[in-house]
């Protein structure tokens, strides 16, 4: 096994996992979690000033390239500052932590397409079934977990077994986007699209809309100058910056103008910071 050490002021694991970037985690100590990405797997923990990620030997690379640890975020924290915006700096303090994940595409838009109107803990028991029937039984650290499905044996699971996982309507959009894959459409091919043509090639697949092109834009593609927006960040939006629009894509232009290639970023950092002062307050009641 091997151990990569980073520090954690801008790599904090729990902030990273917790966000709502990624669903195949789980937790397995005091801010320490299993993290599952395709067919890897790896034990990360934020202990004090260092964050420490357990992997395979040859996965190092992977989990590099993962955890996106070649990029500098005290660049980005800086250029938030650089906002002068009361309610951005306060966010960014507390979310510096996060990390835009680079996750597979493929895996990202099915379980973005999962996410459409549903809950954290649903998403995750999904997405935990999928795997488990589908996927292939792997092993670390001695603990057993599945990998992603491959495409070309979810395209053969009948629109039945999608429902019983408890996707409801949504089977009907895996299943289609499994066969579409098995049949040609090439996903990774849409890298070389600019963020606007690319979010308008994922809204043309069946069952995804803007919201959720935008999810995988940032998180598939790590498209940073895409800004999802959800009931959190319409939240935002009215109480913090004191908008009006009731559209949700005026409401991602708006900040997209206003945050440019950084605004990715910062809709973590806000998303966060909403959702976890609201939590706060409702605990305290």
């Amino acid at each position: 096994m091997a151990l990569i050490t980073f520090p954690s002021e801008y790599f904090n694991v729990r902030d990273t996992l917790e966000c709502g970037q990624i669903f195949r985690f789980y937790l397995v100590g005091e801010n320490a979690y299993r993290v599952i990405s395709l067919d890897k797997c790896a034990i990360v923990e934020t202990k004090g000033d260092i964050t420490k990620i357990i992997c395979a030997d040859n996965d190092v690379k992977y989990f590099e390239n993962f955890f996106d640890l070649s990029r500098d975020y005290s660049a980005i924290v800086n250029s938030a500052k650089s906002h002068h915006n009361p309610f951005l700096s306060r966010c960014t303090a507390m979310g510096k932590g996060i990390r835009i994940l680079n996750q597979d595409s493929v895996e990202t838009l099915f379980s973005f397409i999962v996410s459409q109107n549903n809950n954290i803990p649903r998403i995750k028991g999904i997405l935990e079934r999928l795997c488990t029937a589908l996927g292939e039984e792997k092993e670390f650290d001695g603990c057993k977990y599945f990998s992603f499905p491959k495409v070309e044996i979810m395209a053969k699971e009948s629109l039945g077994f999608y429902k019983q996982i408890g996707l409801g309507y949504r089977a009907q959009y895996i299943k289609r986007l499994a066969e579409d894959i098995l049949n040609g459409f090439n996903l990774t091919a849409l890298n070389n699209l600019s963020t606007v043509e690319l979010k308008k090639a994922l809204t043309s697949i069946y069952g995804v809309g803007p919201k959720v092109a935008d999810c995988v834009c940032l998180f598939g593609f790590h498209r940073s100058d895409s800004f999802p927006v959800d009931t959190w960040i319409e939240k935002v939006y009215r109480e913090n910056f004191f908008g009006s629009e009731k559209n949700r894509e005026k409401i991602t232009e708006y900040f997209n103008k206003t945050f440019g290639d950084n605004a990715g970023y910062f809709q973590q950092y806000m998303f966060y910071y909403k959702r976890s002062l609201e939590k706060d307050e409702k605990s305290n009641v």
